[in-house]
């Protein structure tokens, strides 16, 4: 018979990678072949922005999500329960009381972190005494081995997993990979500060000064943080009107045809849950060499001076002086993002996600 897992994980919408995530392994025909699966949404935000609000309607939903957890575990009886909870800050009160009712209720559980925060919590007092509770007794799956410094006060390494995220083969391969007479820049993510917006432009800025020759695509969904005319003040001050396009949210085969028309694919965040976004592999399916910081798990994607390079956060000169090699040199451009697009296929496809998650999953019932 098959081992019953049940999940608590996060659904779209609102998209972002853990409700992307969320969909693939509700989707998986591995993970629902292999085990006999229930599923339970816990998002409770309907857009981007409200994530992080309170409400009425908030507080109800979570009243509702503890119910389900209790008549799912109660019905279904599962050997194992896979929880996805945010890791630091309100929402992880929220879900230390899921956890923890789980294991009252006698569940083995896996939390898989799409996120990260714990170290700069652990300090705190209350914090410090529910991290421990929290931990205790459950196996932790991470996207990174960079990661698990995050955790370390808490967690063995022997009880940690590592399954790196992956993407759904629907991209460009290399070998068809289109390029510009004027080198074509591409940044891609919603409008947010911390993803390195303003430092990209800072670069940029540099780099028009220095003579360099090139186009810079904006590609991503407004916020109330920074909007459309936001971001294009931002672009005229600096006198890059010519240089840089703000092209709005895309999706489907236009962001397709966006990857496919780019040169350099540049994410110069310092947003401090970054753990290991998607559009890098986007990026590197279209074989596009990638620029972007030691932040989060990022390490483990890009391959330093193979795939691309790792910069200081909020450094704009050296963001500049890494674009600037790319700008210079179009066989190594072509070099890097052909070595990308082997670890994507090797390392980074949906197929390789879903059977890492289906071992990860066997070994921990096992």
């Amino acid at each position: 018979m098959k081992q019953s897992v049940l999940f608590i994980l996060h659904l779209p919408p609102p998209i972002h990678g853990a409700a992307m995530m969320g969909k693939y392994i509700h989707d998986s025909k591995i993970i629902n072949k292999t085990f006999d699966c229930q599923y339970i949404n816990m998002a409770s935000a309907k857009t981007l922005d409200d994530i992080g609000k309170k409400s009425i309607r908030k507080y109800l939903q979570y009243l509702n999500l503890l119910k389900k957890v209790i008549w799912q575990v109660l019905i279904f009886r599962p050997q194992l329960v896979y929880v996805t909870p945010t890791a630091c800050g309100i929402a992880f009160y929220k879900d230390f009381l899921v956890v923890e009712l789980l294991k009252l209720l006698g569940c083995k559980v896996v939390i898989h972190f799409h996120n990260k925060g714990v170290a700069t919590r652990q300090n705190i007092k209350i914090d410090n005494k529910m991290y421990h509770c929290f931990f205790k007794h459950v196996k932790v799956i991470l996207l990174a081995e960079a990661l698990y410094t995050d955790v370390k006060k808490y967690v063995k390494r022997k009880d940690v997993f590592i399954c790196p995220n992956g993407i759904s083969e629907n991209g460009r391969v290399a070998k068809e990979k289109h390029y510009n007479t004027i080198t074509k820049l591409l940044f891609l993510s919603n409008l947010i500060e911390s993803k390195g917006i303003f430092v990209l432009l800072d670069a940029l800025k540099i780099l028009k000064e220095q003579g360099g020759d090139f186009s810079c695509d904006f590609v991503g969904d407004e916020t109330q943080e920074i909007n459309a005319y936001h971001l294009r003040k931002e672009i005229d001050e600096r006198g890059l009107t010519s240089h840089v396009t703000y092209l709005g949210k895309k999706s489907g085969k236009e962001k397709e045809e966006i990857y496919n028309k780019a040169d350099i694919f540049i994410l110069p965040t310092f947003y401090y849950n970054e753990c290991f976004p998607l559009v890098l592999l986007e990026a590197m399916q279209h074989a596009l060499p990638c620029i972007s910081t030691n932040e989060g798990g990022i390490c483990d994607i890009i391959k330093d001076g193979k795939s691309g390079f790792v910069v200081e956060k909020n450094n704009p000169l050296a963001l500049a002086n890494k674009i600037r090699i790319l700008l210079e040199e179009p066989s190594l451009r072509k070099k890097m993002g052909e070595y990308g697009y082997l670890l994507y296929k090797k390392n980074f496809t949906l197929h390789s996600f879903e059977c890492n998650m289906k071992t990860c999953l066997e070994t921990i019932l096992s």
